[in-house]
């Protein structure tokens, strides 16, 4: 099967710059850009970093194939010399990121790519569109399993994706986050994430009576008897034939499925219900337009769930449909040596960090939580561990002190000189591993309201040189 081509999946306008530079003569030069994002969706206390896999893949294979070719040239506004550069086109820049499932906040870079000024604003469409949709995906999932409190959640979302590859890496971005497998039974052939389902209240309504229903489906699938009991009456005939089949057919695994009505309540009589008949054993699934809100709420009132089925509030991350993440220049190589550069704006939390960085996570050395974050120039020593004051960029006046932590760069080196040099972890891996760093946060940060506002510092050289930048801009405003 031939493999798409997504080369030119990008903002028309970065064609138009990079002919700009081709034509200006500086297409090689060494050029720094950092993608951050500059707000938690939903108020949260932290994202959740995804879509880097996705993002090796399009670099990997970043080429202009003769389709691409033509179709530019119809254009009509690309010179010959400039298709045929990109006829010959190569990527040969580094990059370095922060891995699948790390915890990540507003203004880090969680990844920078440093190379030819040509190749590296090209890239800038389709890294964002991947990190940023799989990223927003993947933190309201994270959202909705913290919610669960322990409690599996199902992602179900499919058919109310925003087409075909939001559906599959949404679900791959949901499993991240926390989801135990996915409605989408493409995910389970091609990602490994294990394809999960009942029935649909169509299975009921074919045949003659809700009980024959129910017997056929155990009858098939005695080893997974997930019956959904809300076509008709959950109370009345639903949750009585499920108790009657289960007590005919005796299936191994036995289960209700609700996806209607009063969640809590109904749940309460149905686990009276089922206890009553003896199926102590039996789960109750819940299904229905629900979101971390919805789930923690319904858990507080008592709710007798085992698990959940969560669809359209997932997959579309309703509440808040759009992660934020940005791509801008940090800096650029003149004669041999890196120019820092930054955006200056009205909007305080549009002003950009400038310079090559590093990014570095304290971990307190007794307990394994995590202090704060601190952003550093790429040349600056790691910070040291015996007592280092940090501050809030945003708050300048708010400073601590810290002592006894280990200084961990978070970020990896995925590309050098244009080739891949990470070994991408299996998905299995990654959803491990964002379990275990979330883990590290205090639980004060993993509140859905008022979240503890998390520190990420700035070096003392790159606060200077961040504000020397300011002035030199507000001087140049004077002239």
């Amino acid at each position: 099967m031939n493999k798409e081509n997504f080369t030119i999946l990008t903002d028309f306008y970065e064609l138009s710059m990079c002919n700009g530079y081709f034509r200006s003569g500086v297409s090689e030069d060494i050029a720094c850009f950092d993608l951050f994002f500059r707000r938690v969706p939903d108020n949260g206390g932290f994202a959740i970093m995804a879509g880097l896999e996705q993002a090796v893949d399009y670099l990997k294979n970043l080429r202009f194939d003769d389709g691409d070719i033509a179709f530019l040239r119809g254009k009509g506004v690309f010179r010959e010399d400039f298709l045929d550069y990109l006829k010959d086109f190569k990527f040969t820049c580094d990059v370095w990121a922060v891995p699948e499932g790390t915890p990540i906040f507003p203004g880090e870079p969680v990844l920078t790519v440093r190379g030819p000024v040509v190749q590296a604003q090209y890239i800038e469409t389709m890294l964002l569109l991947l990190i940023n949709h799989q990223s927003l995906i993947a933190t309201k999932a994270n959202r909705i399993v913290r919610a669960a409190a322990g409690r599996p959640v199902m992602e179900f979302g499919t058919r109310r994706a925003h087409g075909t590859s939001a559906a599959i890496l949404g679900a791959r971005a949901a499993y991240i986050g926390g989801c135990v497998g996915t409605a989408c039974t493409l995910c389970e052939r091609d990602q490994g994430i294990s394809a999960l389902g009942t029935m649909a209240h169509s299975w009921v309504q074919v045949f003659p009576s809700e009980y024959e229903a129910f017997k056929k489906y155990a009858e098939i699938y005695p080893q997974n008897c997930v019956l959904l009991v809300d076509t008709y009456n959950v109370l009345k005939s639903g949750i009585p034939n499920a108790i009657r089949v289960f007590k005919e057919m005796k299936p191994s695994v036995m289960g209700i499925r609700i996806d209607s009505g009063d969640i809590t309540y109904l749940t309460k009589q149905a686990r009276r219900m089922l206890d009553d008949a003896g199926l102590a054993d039996c789960d109750i699934v819940i299904s229905n337009s629900l979101d971390e809100w919805l789930i923690r709420d319904v858990i507080s009132q008592g709710a007798q769930i085992d698990s959940f089925g969560v669809g359209e509030r997932l997959i579309t991350a309703r509440s808040e449909p759009v992660f934020g993440g940005v791509y801008k220049l940090s800096a650029i190589e003149e004669d041999g040596c890196l120019v820092a550069k930054m955006k200056i704006s009205e909007n305080v939390e549009k002003i950009t960090n400038p310079g090559l960085k590093t990014l570095y996570r304290l971990f307190d050395k007794d307990t394994g939580r995590v202090m704060a974050d601190v952003i550093t120039l790429d040349h600056e020593p790691v910070p040291s561990g015996d007592d280092y004051i940090i501050f809030d960029p945003s708050f300048p006046w708010k400073r601590k002190r810290l002592s006894n932590f280990t200084a961990v760069n978070i970020r990896k080196q995925i590309f050098k000189k244009g080739e891949c040099v990470y070994e991408l972890p299996d998905i299995h891996e990654i959803r491990a591993y964002c379990k275990e760093q979330v883990d590290t946060l205090w639980e004060e940060l993993l509140r859905f309201e008022n979240p503890q506002n998390y520190y990420v510092d700035l070096s003392d050289e790159l606060w200077k040189l961040r504000s020397s930048l300011i002035e030199q801009y507000r001087q140049m405003e004077k002239e």
